[in-house]
């Protein structure tokens, strides 16, 4: 872990890594010693990040039918329930020389299935994320290719106390049922410390004002990087990361002297700007989908569909029935109007604001009139 434990904000606080993380590495352990027969005390990794992770393994069982080992999740100094937690990964062969390398990526106990459409994982899938499930799959598959090994491989991946850890997280009220969820869109923890995220924008904002910029680009994290890549040729890594401190970072940019300033983000964060809500953590409140259904109440939705939406655990599929009904764009554009009025009321006036909102299904939601004009000049 030599890798992070210099990568600290500005109050030192050390760097951990994610459950996903754990998962690719000790499922890259149990397949090299299923196909070698040789015990390992530890594996390396390089996550999405580009960090270089070598955990120790635990409670190691080589059976001639499998291997299971467990690596112990280290999230650093960010206070996440899941520290310390032991995350296992059993890995055998469910068929041999089929003339083509597969591998089978399923959750056990403790790790929650999916009983609610909208997450990033199909209803009746394990709560395993994309990029953890790219992160296995590419540990198991290259520990294959390097052993010429062709056929089916089967992972399972499970966390023998999850069911009781995922009590304690969001997981019951997301549809997400039995046990935690496999994340890590980078495969690394930042500390959640606020006084040091805040005090990181505005070492980075300050930065961006000596660099010369004359608009301030931000946006609360990578999530819809993609999007942004392909349809504005704009890369998020060129944005200042405000985390869910968004009026925070407003105030940091007109303290430092911006007049101009471009956020972007997906609409699961911004909607929460609707409502006043300038700090988008889940423990600041949760009104995405009230703020929904009080807009489409306003464009005329139906009393049924209103009470769908409310029972919906994302934004994606709020969306989606919005969508059905063809009201989807004025909503949006209702939504942008309340997002607005309030952040001209943290602005007083003092700055020119522009909004991109998407969404990773259905694209752009919303933008405002100047947003295209302030991207072209972030891009300069």
């Amino acid at each position: 872990m030599k890798e992070l434990e210099s990568k600290a904000d500005s109050k030192n606080l050390r760097w951990g890594f994610s459950t996903g993380s754990c998962a690719a590495a000790a499922a890259k352990a149990a397949a090299y010693m299923l196909f070698t027969g040789k015990a390992i005390d530890s594996v390396d990794i390089y996550t999405p990040q580009g960090s270089k992770y070598t955990p120790v393994l635990e409670d190691i069982e080589i059976d001639k039918d499998y291997v299971s080992c467990a690596v112990r999740k280290d999230g650093g100094d960010d206070p996440d329930i899941t520290t310390g937690t032991l995350i296992y990964a059993k890995v055998s062969l469910d068929s041999i020389n089929e003339g083509e390398l597969e591998i089978v990526i399923d959750g056990g106990t403790g790790v929650g299935r999916v009983t609610k459409p909208g997450l990033d994982q199909p209803v009746g899938n394990a709560a395993i994320n994309h990029v953890p499930r790219s992160m296995i799959e590419e540990a198991v598959s290259s520990v294959a290719k390097a052993c010429d090994f062709e056929g089916r491989i089967k992972v399972i991946i499970y966390v023998p106390d999850g069911e009781e850890l995922a009590k304690k997280t969001m997981n019951p009220k997301l549809g997400i049922e039995g046990g935690i969820s496999i994340l890590g869109t980078m495969g690394v923890v930042k500390p959640m410390s606020t006084c040091a995220i805040i005090d990181t924008i505005r070492v980075e904002v300050s930065q961006r004002k000596a660099l010369g910029e004359k608009v301030l680009a931000v946006t609360p994290g990578n999530y819809g990087a993609e999007y942004m890549l392909k349809c504005y040729g704009y890369s998020l890594d060129k944005s200042v990361k405000c985390s869910n401190y968004i009026g925070d970072t407003i105030d940091i940019a007109i303290e430092a002297g911006f007049d101009k300033l471009l956020i972007t983000g997906h609409i699961g964060k911004l909607i929460k700007l609707a409502g006043g809500m300038m700090n988008t953590h889940s423990s600041e409140g949760d009104c995405r989908m009230e703020l929904l259904v009080a807009a489409a109440l306003r464009e005329g939705i139906a009393a049924e569909a209103a009470v769908r939406i409310l029972d919906c655990v994302s934004t994606e599929e709020g969306i989606r029935i919005l969508d059905e009904m063809g009201l989807c764009k004025p909503v949006m554009n209702r939504l942008l109007d309340q997002i607005m009025e309030y952040t001209d009321r943290r602005t007083k006036g003092a700055m020119e604001v522009g909004y991109i909102i998407y969404s990773n299904v259905y694209g752009e939601l919303a933008k405002t009139d100047n947003a295209e004009k302030l991207l072209r000049k972030c891009m300069l």
